[in-house]
């Protein structure tokens, strides 16, 4: 069922996507943008938690910019017989992954779940692979280390409005 807003309620949402305004009363400045109230921005937000439409409403920490400049995606091949939601699981759970997602297989390609490690360094990351190898028994893997950041920015459901600029409030 297709989601019904009003314009108002895009132009938070377009507002809210992207960097919270560095203030005391970061939602009363995308009230005042938007042309809502505080108290409406603030039960927009709730209602699109409650029914599901967002998860979560946090913040993104960049994780180079903290100290965690190594990552890599290691795809592993969880065999059939193996409970994959176990492995899931275990996966999750770690808080070097910040994802961790289970694909279909394809052709001579036999890797069915991944995740992104972060670390300080890379040993940090090959050594959480190996004390995934001994929690869940799944040994088959590749590590595919970033050589390149080409992009890292959230995805933007909503536009902004034509007299938006591209600065944070």
């Amino acid at each position: 069922m297709a989601l019904t807003l009003t314009d108002n309620e895009k132009r938070a949402l377009a507002i809210l996507q992207r960097d919270l305004p560095d203030c005391e009363e970061p939602f009363a400045a995308v009230a005042e943008r938007s042309g809502l109230s505080e108290h409406e921005v603030l039960a927009l937000v709730r209602r699109l938690k409650d029914e599901g439409v967002i998860r979560r409403f946090g913040a993104t920490l960049r994780h180079q910019k903290a100290g965690y400049g190594h990552n890599a995606m290691i795809a592993w091949y969880v065999e059939d017989g193996m409970d994959p939601d176990a492995v899931g699981e275990a996966f999750a759970a770690r808080p070097e992954i910040s994802h961790c997602y289970i694909r279909r297989n394809c052709l001579d390609w036999p890797y069915n779940f991944y995740t992104m490690i972060h670390g300080t360094s890379p040993g940090d990351c090959l050594r959480v692979v190996e004390e995934l190898v001994r929690a869940t028994g799944v040994t088959q893997y590749d590590v595919l280390e970033s050589v390149k950041e080409l992009k890292k920015t959230s995805m933007v459901y909503f536009a902004k409005d034509d007299g938006e600029d591209d600065e944070p409030l």
